[in-house]
């Protein structure tokens, strides 16, 4: 069983560095683009990076293409729209991109087209992250839904054994909409029985979800 482990652990590695190597190189128009339009449109560094939980609940630097403006943004809204920071929370650390006043014009874009997570093919490259896992939470994130979902912790525990992913099984299988209990469930599920099947279905349905978020 272990050996069996060892065995999709490495091949998953190798399916990790060779299509984060293509990914980048194919989409490299995009991704210069992309830098150069959010360096016109607003002051401030090309990627935004925020520490997350990887394996073994170790902390890392994920990357993504900024899309709000510069600052503390989770203070701005905490401080000057109560009634969105309250919304914000209850719905898990998210909050519709027509509403989210913290986010750039061009960051509505690159969101909507999921553009933002590609910056984290480097993260993959290093390591931290996989193409396909569960969401890269923040600690304090966890911390928090431990307490108000207590019945989820067993969920939680899986999700802190694995590298996160960029996609997973449940960004397609409904991404925003889905609370974190089901998010959460839906990682589980997937950590519990992964296999090479499962981690090519899942990368080939990631497209298509990205598509339907227009």
């Amino acid at each position: 069983m272990n050996q069996n482990k060892s065995l999709f652990n490495f091949i998953k590695r190798i399916i990790d560095i060779f299509s984060s190597i293509f990914l980048i190189i194919l989409f490299s128009p995009i991704l210069l683009v992309t830098a150069i339009l959010i360096k016109i449109t607003s002051p401030g560094p090309v990627l935004f990076k925020q520490k997350r939980v990887t394996k073994n609940n170790q902390e890392f630097w994920m990357y993504k293409f900024r899309s709000m403006y510069i600052g503390d943004n989770d203070k701005r809204l905490r401080e000057n729209y109560p009634e969105l920071w309250k919304k914000y929370k209850d719905a898990g650390w998210k909050l519709p991109m027509s509403e989210d006043p913290r986010i750039t014009p061009i960051g509505k874009i690159i969101r909507a087209s999921s553009i933002d997570e590609f910056a984290q093919f480097i993260n993959v490259l290093k390591g931290e992250m996989s193409l396909v896992g569960p969401r890269a939470y923040r600690k304090e994130e966890l911390e928090e839904y431990e307490k108000k979902y207590p019945h989820t912790k067993k969920y939680i525990e899986d999700i802190r054994s694995v590298k996160p992913g960029i996609t997973g099984l449940w960004q397609t299988s409904g991404r925003n909409e889905l609370n974190f209990e089901q998010r959460a469930k839906l990682d589980s599920q997937y950590i519990r029985h992964q296999s090479l099947g499962r981690e090519i279905l899942i990368i080939l349905k990631t497209p298509m979800s990205m598509l339907s978020r227009w």
